[in-house]
């Protein structure tokens, strides 16, 4: 028996229940038997946002932008784009702010164009600003991830999975050969080559990894897998944490508020391997004292995402409990 999932006309807001495997075929709303998939962006309003928001059992995508504003106009084709390729496995829709401002107020946008990622009712993820057409198909595949999907792509997508499965698991030499595979039918394949940078670090061999980081083509070393990637290479590059974890532990217990200390306390747990105590220390600052020393914490999870991949488990649950707290 298929398994179905609900999604929320674009027409007449009446929840359908359809088969998961359904690709964006045509399909017919129950109620107002227009198509539920049109392959264009949904207008939405404070009046129905939280149903389809809430109601929903695919990615939601919202752009939040206004008629006048010239970097949404940049932004919106792209992400029409990035989403229509997922043949209707994410769902894409705006709200024009000037039209909803208290919703916009509610959702904390402070500037526009602002694109929010929900699923099953929570944000998972966001972005600002016109960012590449490159930057926009990450965030959409990295969406289709979280919600257990496959992006639209090459046969290669498969055997990345598996290499950033196994690297994940710490089977380095697994890892290692499927990447190989990748790069032995495309050896320009970005993500594959990310995983290598990666897989020097887990071994330790960070002078390597700044090797090959460093011969990089320039229109390699700019796309998004290895800029993530060069965040794992920094940070391996980073000396100890000033202080050890005992120490910075007792200088928390003295003053929890002692943001520099929780900060430093992060570092080196994560130099120690201990990543989701890390993470929960960066959080608790990010809970605290959001703006502290210009959102250093914010800026750390991410480099710390980054660095695991955009597929580890904990990156995945980090950046929901950080959107969780950034969207409260």
């Amino acid at each position: 028996m298929n398994e179905m999932q609900h999604v929320v006309c674009p027409h007449c807001d009446a929840i359908n229940r359809i088969p998961a495997t359904h690709h964006g075929a045509a399909l017919n709303c129950g109620r107002c038997h227009r198509l539920l998939f049109t392959g264009h962006p949904v207008e939405l309003a404070a009046a129905n946002f939280q149903r389809h928001i809430e109601r929903s059992d695919i990615p939601v995508l919202v752009d939040f932008w206004a008629p006048w504003c010239g970097p949404c106009k940049q932004l919106g084709p792209a992400l029409e784009k990035a989403v229509a390729a997922t043949k209707g496995a994410v769902q894409l829709v705006k709200i024009n702010v000037d039209q909803n401002q208290d919703l916009a107020r509610e959702m904390r946008v402070q500037s526009i164009p602002a694109v929010y990622a929900f699923f099953q009712g929570r944000p998972v993820d966001g972005f600002l600003g016109a960012v590449p057409e490159s930057q926009v198909k990450s965030f959409v595949d990295r969406l289709m991830r979280v919600s257990g999907h496959k992006p639209a792509g090459a046969a290669a997508a498969d055997l990345l999975g598996q290499a950033d499965e196994a690297l994940s698991a710490g089977r380095l030499e697994v890892a290692e050969g499927f990447y190989h595979d990748v790069l032995a039918e495309d050896p320009h394949n970005a993500e594959a080559l990310a995983g290598v940078l990666r897989l020097h670090v887990a071994r330790g061999e960070v002078a390597a990894a700044r090797e090959l980081l460093d011969n990089l083509p320039a229109e390699l070393a700019n796309t998004p897998a290895i800029t993530a990637a060069r965040s794992a290479v920094d940070l391996a590059e980073q000396g100890p944490a000033p202080g050890s974890v005992a120490e910075l532990e007792a200088r928390l217990a003295r003053d929890p508020n002692d943001h520099q200390a929780r900060f430093d306390f992060a570092a080196a747990l994560y130099a120690e391997g201990r990543v989701e105590q890390a993470f929960d220390q960066l959080l608790d600052i990010v809970k605290r004292s959001r703006e502290w020393n210009d959102q250093a914490a914010r800026k750390q999870l991410l480099k710390l995402f980054d660095a695991l991949g955009p597929a580890h488990p904990l990156t995945i649950s980090g950046r929901r409990r950080l959107s969780s707290l950034l969207f409260a």
